[in-house]
């Protein structure tokens, strides 16, 4: 008659150990799970929100959505992202008219309309770095109304450097290529200029 082996009491208690482990991570994992799902939703349906009270809610949303975990629901951050990506998108304007300039081909009144439009591009940049800097330094301000009117002058002072720089386009001659490659940038980089503005508006301090 074959002996039965018996189990070894070792295995048994390891494999009740790793049982428990694994159900004690279940256990806790999955709330974790269903808490980051609703905390993002949150988050995002906020952008979408504020994205709402601008003139391009499109793309708006489409700009700050991806910054959604940055964000969470604070308007200020959401402001400070919107100018830091207004600020990318006017130098990469500037940098894009800068060689277009010096291509082949372009007439006089080309050279002359890019060139007014690199300067107005540069007023624009210094505007919002001076808005970026006053955020930031909002906290130490003993007068944050007043900062606050300076950001706004600097924005709006920013859409309309933009604006006066296809303003060229309608009392002269520009070739059709220099005008669209012109015309798309900034009217991108306007209506983002645009969109920040909107957003700070909407800040309360």
């Amino acid at each position: 008659m074959e002996a039965h082996s018996l189990p070894n009491p070792c295995s048994f208690h390891v494999l009740t150990f790793l049982f428990t482990i694994l159900l004690f991570i279940s256990h806790h994992t999955q709330p974790v799970s269903a808490s980051t799902t609703t905390t993002n939703q949150a988050n995002t349906n906020f952008i979408s929100a504020a994205c709402n009270t601008t003139t391009y809610p499109p793309l708006c949303f489409k700009t700050f959505s991806p910054y959604a975990a940055v964000v969470q629901t604070n308007p200020w951050k959401l402001s400070n992202a919107a100018l830091n990506v207004t600020l990318r998108a006017a130098k990469s304007t500037s940098t894009l008219l800068s060689k277009l300039a010096l291509q082949n081909g372009l007439t006089p009144r080309d050279v002359a309309v890019i060139k007014a439009c690199i300067e107005n591009i540069k007023s624009s940049i210094d505007e919002l770095n001076q808005s970026i800097q006053a955020m930031g330094a909002l906290g130490s301000s003993s007068d944050k109304l007043f900062q606050m009117d300076s950001i706004k002058t600097w924005m709006s002072a920013a859409i309309t450097d933009e604006t006066t720089c296809t303003d060229g386009f309608y009392d002269s001659i520009v070739s059709p290529s220099v005008k669209n490659t012109i015309s798309k940038s900034v009217l991108n980089f306007n209506r983002l200029t645009s969109i920040a503005l909107a957003l700070i508006n909407h800040l309360v301090y």
